[in-house]
Formats: C-alpha cells, structure tokens, sequence
C-alpha cells in the first residue's frame, strides 16, 4: 500500500477517506444522530416547565414534588448536553480540529443521552405515581427502564461485538 493510499484508508475501516474526510463524515453522522436526540429531550424537557404553573402542582405531595424537580433538573442537563456539540463546533470551527471536535461531541451526546434515560425514567416514575398510586409503579418503571436500557445500549453493544471483527 502506498503512502497516500495509506493515508486515504486511515480510519481501518476500509473506506477511502483521509483523516479529514473521515472527520466530516462522523461531524454529519453525529449532527443527525443528536437532532433526533435534541427534538426528544427539548419536548419533554418544555412539558415538564409547564407543570408547575398547572393549579395540580400545589396540591402534589412532597415526594411527587421532589421526584418533579429532579426530572426536571435532568431534562435540563440533558438539554444542555445535547446542545452542547452544536456550540463546541461553532467556538473551533476554522481552527482545524475537527477530528478533536468530533470527540468531544461525540463524548457530550453520549452523556445526553444518558441524562435522556434518567429523565424519561423520572418522567415515567412522576406520571405513573400521581396517576395511579399503584405498588405496581416502580415495576413498571422498571420495566420501561429495562426496554431503555436494552434498546439503547444493549441491542447496540451486542451488534458491535457480533458484526465487529477484531482488527
């Protein structure tokens, strides 16, 4: 393999890209990724604003009210992580380190993502206790959370490790 074909293919991963290219094909693959992500987290995260302006909030019990304030400082770290990579990219454009910038946005929308677990499962555990009082609440959440869990990150990890070769 010659020198630019080498750097053409640095990646590994049999394309034809230099480490450039690579890197904007993974900034354009990661902008999809977290504007799916960021329409989610920003719907919920402005229902959850609103609840406490209904005239229901006042009568909610204290633990109710806790559980609704910590969704709601979830959903607002999970808004901020999932936003984040848009400003990182804005502040080092033209500085050439997008390879970096990918990382580091790849880093931010991963833990959006997890702070987008604990706020749906807040969520959940919010609505489904003031909604039924039910001893069968926290199973359901959990089950809800099993499903997060394994659709996630679960199914994803199991498809790496099986379609993956070792390189």
């Amino acid at each position: 393999m010659s020198q630019d074909s080498h750097a053409r293919d640095s990646s590994g991963d049999g394309r034809s890209e230099t480490p450039d290219e690579q890197a904007d094909r993974q900034w354009q693959e990661l902008i999809q990724e977290i504007r799916v992500a960021q329409t989610g987290v920003q719907i919920l995260f402005g229902f959850l604003l609103t609840v406490v302006f209904t005239p229901y909030f006042q009568g909610m019990e204290t633990p109710d009210k806790t559980i609704y304030i910590v969704t709601v400082v979830l959903g607002a770290l999970a808004t901020g992580a999932l936003i984040a990579p848009v400003a990182f990219h804005r502040i080092v454009s033209g500085r050439r380190i997008k390879p970096e910038a990918v990382q580091w946005a790849s880093r931010l929308t991963f833990i959006g993502i997890v702070l987008l677990l604990a706020t749906c499962t807040a969520a959940l555990l919010l609505v489904l206790r003031v909604a039924t009082h039910d001893a069968l609440v926290p199973w359901l959440v959990a089950g809800v959370l099993s499903w997060y869990l394994g659709c996630w990150f679960g199914l994803p990890l199991w498809a790496r490790a099986r379609h993956t070769s070792q390189r």
